[in-house]
Parts: structure tokens; sequence; C-alpha cells
């Protein structure tokens, strides 16, 4: 299968004016139970400042995975994993982490228990609330914890903010519109690469997305089907879903 090269993403870089091009990674990587190595190269080939993970390795030793794979990847450890039941963050060295919580949210047996990754970061003069979530399968409990997305990145009071995350929902579903109906859906905004988030081969269906608040530009974003150093082989033996990659430019803090 042959995908043609999408037009060149911006690559990272600090403005004059102290506002910030960063490039945004979200990734369900199933614990990492499939191919590290080819894992570690399409993160790597993406460049990202940041990368929400979700099915991050959360029980024996799931530190130890979550070093291996930051440092695979060129990158640091900043939150979540087991505390979070899954979601995590990554990120360059470019990336000034500010604060950092995870939090377990209301949980409904014998549903799998969901939470969030969360993060305050400066890049630049750029300064932005930053959030990786795996949402339930289950469409009352999935609408619900959406709110509490939208809550919490209310109460983390920056103006400008980045979600990514598996959502379990399409664009036409309830969750899915909750949340785009606040935030920008980035692909929906400024589509770059590829749309469908799940594995080559089955289903087409976008399930796994990046959002930003209004403030933020968004200069692209999509699966990186095309992108030099990513090749077929790597996505299939990577992990379960497909990545989805942001560039988005964030403001200088006022």
């Amino acid at each position: 299968m042959s995908h043609p090269a999408p037009p060149d993403l911006p690559a990272s870089r600090t403005e004059s004016d102290g506002s910030a091009v960063i490039r945004v990674l979200s990734y369900n990587i199933r614990s990492m139970r499939d191919d590290e190595a080819a894992l570690a190269r399409v993160i790597r080939a993406c460049a990202p400042d940041l990368v929400l993970v979700q099915e991050a390795p959360r029980f024996f030793r799931w530190r130890k995975a979550a070093a291996r794979l930051a440092r695979a990847s060129g990158l640091v450890w900043v939150t979540g994993g087991a505390p979070a039941t899954g979601p995590m963050i990554l990120s360059s060295l470019r990336v000034n982490v500010e604060r950092t919580e995870d939090l377990l949210l209301p949980h409904n047996p014998p549903l799998h228990r969901r939470g969030f990754a969360t993060a305050v970061v400066r890049v630049g003069g750029a300064r932005l609330s930053v959030l990786s979530c795996h949402l339930s399968m289950q469409a009352a409990e999935r609408y619900t914890q959406a709110g509490l997305l939208l809550d919490r990145l209310a109460a983390m009071g920056e103006p400008h903010a980045v979600v990514g995350g598996d959502l379990n929902d399409r664009p036409d579903g309830r969750t899915f519109g909750r949340i785009a109906g606040s935030l920008q859906d980035a692909w929906a905004t400024k589509p770059w690469g590829g749309e469908h988030t799940t594995r080559l081969g089955d289903p087409l269906q976008r399930i796994d997305a990046i959002f930003a608040t209004h403030g933020v530009e968004v200069l692209g974003c999509g699966v990186p089907m095309a992108l030099p150093g990513i090749t077929e082989a790597d996505l299939r033996a990577a992990t379960d879903h497909l990545p989805v990659l942001a560039a988005l430019r964030v403001p200088a803090a006022g």
C-alpha cells in the first residue's frame, strides 16, 4: 500500500515573539506488547515535543518499561502510566515541566478504571496544559468522562491546552462531539496525512484524536503515513492503533 507524501508538517521552533510551534503525538501503544523497536522508530520519526500515550504499561515493573520507551524514543517521562491507569505523557528536553497530576476517574465495576495524565508545561515563551486520556468503551460512562475532561482543563487554569487520546468514539458520536464542541478537533481544523487511526486493514475509523483550545493555531494534524522515516511495516508492528501527529502554534504566555 502506497501513500502520497503529504505537505511538510512544520518543524518545532520558537518564534521571535515567544510563541512556540510544537509537535504533539497521540498514540495508543497497547502496553508495549508488540515490537518495541518499531514503536520507538515511529515515535522518533515524528520528532515530537510531547507524546500523549494511551495504554502505557501499568503493572509489574511499569516504570522500567516507561523509561525504556522514553530512552529508545529520545524523550523523557513526564507523568502517568500506572497512577493514571494507562495514560502517560513523554516530552523532549525542549519542554519545561512546571507541574503534573495524575487523576483517577470514578470507577463503575466491572468496567475498567480510567484516569487522566496531566501536566502544565512551558516551551519557549508559551505555556499550556496537557492532558492524555483513554475513555471508556461504555457509551454513558464515556460521555460522562468527556465532561470530566473539560472540567479538568478548566480547573488547570491555563488559557491554552492540548488534549490527546483514544476516545473509543467516532466524530459523529456524542462523546467526540461533546469534546469537539468546546475544543478544536485538530484533524478537522487542518487535515494533514491520514485520517483513520485503527490498525491498517481493520475497519476504517477515527477514534484517536488531538484537540486544542481555540487560541492555539493548528498547522496540520493526521496520521503520519508518509512521513520520512516511517514505514508501513513499523506501523503494523508497533501497536494496534495508528499515531496522530499535530503541529500547533501556541501563543506566548501573557
